[in-house]
């Protein structure tokens, strides 16, 4: 995310004054510290209690808030015309250096502390991994400056502008924009009743599951299993062990459901997605709300992710597929597919032909979003089937042998392929109904775009510009080349880099290269 600049390089830079950040993050980061020091606090009070001497603790408190005040003083930052500089560190000094020109994308979040202060902290993205160490964050800056900083930050994005010829001002000096320019459109925005779907995703387990792990750990498990309750069930009926395994299992269904609606409304609550040609903006959050500005420049399609359980409410989550930004930039949390399709619809329209009147670019977005998708044919079908129930007769198999040679095999064994045997075909058949892909064909005002959709249990729909894919490959297994069917995978700079077309006929994977990008396969 950052490069060593020569000081010659810098020359324009040294006209900008270092700043500071906001005083009043001098209440924010002792608290924030003790909170993630309260084991190392615990344990010097324990040491103190055992020692007989009770400073051990005021003395780890003193040397924690004593480091969290440091940070006022040793923190600085300057706005330049071509570069932007952080200062850190007390005992080891570091700088940090960005070209402007490589921004992508400003976030800003504020928790419940900072947003009472007044506060916020804005981070800067280049599209480049960098641990928490070297990455560009202000934390925390008067709320006020926040936004003022954002736009010149992102001043790049402008028609005909670069960052030397913008004007840079101290942006402590300035007023406060609002959020997004007066002409941005609101092309999604969140509602209350979407919280039904957060428990059709694993986020609730993923909460759960640490804290059920930690609990185990420290041996409530072991008190659970040696209670007199426990073995009282254990000498009592089938039945009712049955019925309380049952009822756990709805207990679990249901804080897992709770604490993914929970998470999901404090994640996503007050969702609204502006676009105003140049840049999108998205705004969301409960306790700690976020504030994202992706340069549209870096746009080149979208995915619809589509689970399993989502999809059969009808259901689905919006994702960006962007060029120097992670490969799940989420646009849409689990929301009503009619509501994806309407702002996926609004994303693929081209940027500044929103309000042109001609027929074809008005139906653009909504084309891509709902192309009919091409099938891969029987030997495609095939392929689906062979995988899913290949290892069901392997398994009925061993059982066999195990049984022919004289072990004492339960029957409820032989259930174990009967049951997973029409679960396979099931998985078998809805991936091939998932499966296919289309191109659609550039005109006058349009791109090209490749679309393509695979997967059951996670399924994607990518909608990918055409002029974003870098390259392509034709890839065959063993399997493949005997069958006559060949993966595609069109290569770009953007999202997930990858983007397969899975089991196409090898004689249309030739004409899908060329329809897409013609003239890129050259003569053959």
């Amino acid at each position: 995310m950052t490069e060593n600049v020569p000081e010659s390089d810098l020359a324009p830079e040294t006209d900008q004054p270092w700043l500071r950040l906001d005083r009043r993050m001098l209440l924010v980061h002792p608290i924030t510290e003790v909170v993630k020091f309260i084991p190392v606090l615990i344990g010097s009070v324990i040491l103190g209690t055992n020692t007989g001497n009770h400073l051990w603790g005021l003395i780890a408190l003193a040397l924690i808030v004593g480091f969290a005040l440091t940070r006022w003083f040793t923190t600085t930052y300057r706005v330049g015309p071509t570069h932007v500089e952080l200062r850190t560190g007390l005992i080891q000094r570091k700088k940090l250096s960005v070209p402007r020109s490589r921004i992508r994308s400003v976030d800003i979040e504020a928790d419940l502390l900072h947003r009472v202060l007044g506060l916020a902290v804005l981070a800067i993205g280049t599209g480049q991994h960098a641990d928490s160490r070297e990455k560009f964050k202000l934390d925390a800056l008067d709320a006020d400056v926040v936004p003022r900083l954002r736009a010149v930050l992102l001043a790049h994005t402008s028609a005909g502008e670069s960052p030397a010829e913008q004007q840079i001002v101290d942006p402590l000096r300035k007023g406060r924009p609002e959020y997004a320019s007066h002409d941005a459109r609101e092309i999604g925005h969140w509602q209350g009743s979407w919280v039904r779907y957060a428990p059709l995703s694993l986020t609730g387990f993923a909460i759960i599951a640490p804290i059920v792990g930690i609990a185990f750990q420290y041996g409530i498990g072991q008190v659970l299993f040696s209670s007199d309750a426990v073995h009282s069930l254990e000498d009592g009926s089938a039945a009712l062990i049955a019925i309380v395994i049952a009822l756990l299992i709805v207990a679990i269904v249901v804080i897992v459901s709770l604490a993914a609606c929970a998470r999901y409304l404090a994640t996503y609550f007050g969702l609204r997605v502006l676009d105003d040609d140049r840049t999108l903006h998205l705004r969301h959050g409960l306790f700690t709300t976020r504030q994202i500005t992706l340069d549209l420049a870096r746009f080149r399609g979208a995915t619809v992710n589509e689970p399993l359980l989502l999809r059969l409410a009808g259901a689905a989550e919006l994702e960006a597929i962007m060029t120097g930004q992670s490969p799940r930039q989420k646009i849409l949390p689990q929301a009503p597919r009619s509501a994806i399709e309407r702002t996926l619809a609004e994303l693929l329209v081209p940027r500044g032909a929103e309000n042109m009147a001609t027929s074809p670019v008005q139906q653009q977005g909504a084309t891509v979003s709902t192309a009919p998708l091409i099938a891969h044919g029987p030997i495609a079908r095939r392929r689906r089937y062979t995988r899913a129930l290949s290892p069901i007769p392997i398994v009925a198999a061993v059982l066999g042998i195990t049984s022919l040679a004289g072990a004492d095999l339960s029957p409820w064994w032989w259930l174990l392929p009967a049951l997973t045997a029409p679960i396979a075909a099931a998985l078998a058949a809805d991936r091939y109904r998932g499966l296919g892909h289309a191109v659609l064909p550039a005109t006058e005002t349009n791109p090209a775009w490749l679309i393509t959709r695979s997967g059951s249990l996670d399924r994607d729909r990518d909608c990918l510009e055409a002029p974003g894919i870098i390259g392509w490959t034709v890839r065959q297994s063993f399997w493949q080349r005997r069958s006559g069917v060949a993966t595609v995978v069109a290569a770009t700079a953007a999202g997930k880099k990858r983007y397969l077309v899975v089991d196409i006929p090898l004689d249309q994977a030739w004409a899908l290269i060329e329809s897409a990008t013609p003239g890129r396969l050259g003569t053959r």
